[in-house]
């Protein structure tokens, strides 16, 4: 009689973490950041250096703790707008990843909930399907739309940089597991970017962009205005 798989548990839930973790250490096609040249550099985040990167505390200030994380084992609220809760393990909150070039985030879906328009400027993606039904689409520079409707235990490629989306197609929460080729792959939301940056972009120029007169485009920096207060 077979097993049924499940993820419920915090052990099946690392289970799956590190299996997805092997196949992409697996793929040497699949590296972005530069190959480490010592065993580990974990990161000073107290350092006032700046590099390309996070400089090396001293190995004699290294613990084991530095090598583990449990920032995943629970699920950010999805109480906002695009239903969306997102925890990251990238260097920042992981120091141990410094110059291992990965990171990996949990995000929870709220059903009908949106992972918005964006992109991962300094990584690709590797999207597994934990729990849920996810619709991911990635659009190339000539402007193609590649899509699927995802199921749990399936696995979805982001190439570096392209922008991409994805819904939560289900009728209840989605978890996935997104695994980068960068310890810090950056993350631009596209209607951020464009309606709530600092100072603002022009609205004539937003009009002109998106063919609409600008009047549309006031109301749009205005639901923006109100959802960050």
């Amino acid at each position: 009689m077979a097993t049924k798989f499940s993820i419920k548990t915090p052990s099946s839930f690392f289970l799956v973490l590190c299996l997805t973790v092997i196949l992409l250490f697996s793929l040497s096609c699949f590296a972005a950041d530069p190959d480490p040249l010592q065993d580990f550099c974990v990161a000073d985040l107290n350092s006032k250096t700046k590099v390309n990167g996070y400089p090396c505390k001293p190995v004699s200030q290294v613990t084991s703790n530095d090598f583990f994380f449990s920032g995943l084992m629970n699920g950010a609220s999805t109480a906002n707008p695009f239903g969306l809760g997102l925890k990251s393990g990238n260097v920042q909150n992981f120091p141990g990843l410094n110059t291992l070039g990965i990171a990996v985030s949990r995000i929870d879906v709220a059903p009908g909930g949106i992972i918005p328009l964006h992109t991962h400027p300094r990584a690709s993606e590797a999207n597994f399907i934990m729990k849920g039904k996810v619709y991911f689409g990635f659009i190339s520079t000539t402007d193609v739309l590649y899509s699927k409707v995802m199921k749990a235990k399936e696995l979805f490629i982001v190439p570096r940089g392209l922008v991409h989306f994805a819904k939560n197609v289900g009728r209840r929460k989605a978890i996935v597991l997104a695994i980068f080729n960068s310890q810090l792959p950056g993350f631009s939301t596209l209607p951020n970017n464009f309606f709530a940056s600092n100072p603002a972009i022009p609205n004539d120029i937003l009009a002109k962009n998106f063919l609409v007169d600008e009047k549309v485009i006031a109301i749009i920096k205005s639901k923006f205005r109100n959802e960050t207060k």
